[in-house]
């Protein structure tokens, strides 16, 4: 009974490992890391809060490709993102690229628009209409400040003892 018993404490721990290999297999297959086939295009930001490598690039929420490097420009301080595009995506010269979040607590994605330009942007070209990343705790204590301004009486004067009038 003790050897059976033993024999099935073995499969039962081959099985979980069996399982937890496939688990591991399925996550560094779909990591995301994979190399996008397409073309590479450019924009450059003054802020890329939260915009990481492997990021997704969208239009109208669908995915069309992925960032796959952001650095700094040492000329003028400016962040620059490559973006690997679809190659049956083309998109005109006037397509602007902005930064935006997936939701309150979720990361953030490259999001295009398209514009109606009849020139298509060519491998390695730049977008030049962007808009920054906004910072979520900048907006609350721009907000705060604002309110704490706002509370207080416009012609509330300070007495000669200090107390508001």
């Amino acid at each position: 009974m003790a050897q059976r018993r033993g024999v099935a404490e073995i499969l039962t721990g081959a099985a979980v490992l069996a399982v937890a290999v496939g688990f591991l297999v399925y996550a560094v297959s779909h990591s995301g890391q994979t190399t996008t086939a397409g073309y590479t295009l450019q924009a450059r930001f003054e802020r890329i809060d939260g915009l990481a490598i492997g990021s997704d690039v969208r239009i109208a929420g669908v995915k069309i490709g992925t960032v796959t490097e952001a650095r700094i420009d040492p000329k003028d301080f400016i962040a620059v993102v490559s973006m690997s595009v679809r190659p049956d995506i083309q998109l005109p010269k006037d397509t602007s690229a902005e930064i935006t979040s997936e939701s309150l607590l979720g990361g953030k994605y490259l999001s295009l628009s398209p514009g109606g330009d009849d020139t298509i942007l060519k491998p390695g070209q730049t977008i030049t209409i962007t808009q920054s990343s906004i910072s979520l705790e900048q907006l609350l204590g721009k907000f705060i400040f604002n309110l704490t301004t706002v509370s207080k009486p416009a012609d509330a004067a300070p007495s000669t003892d200090g107390a508001l009038k």
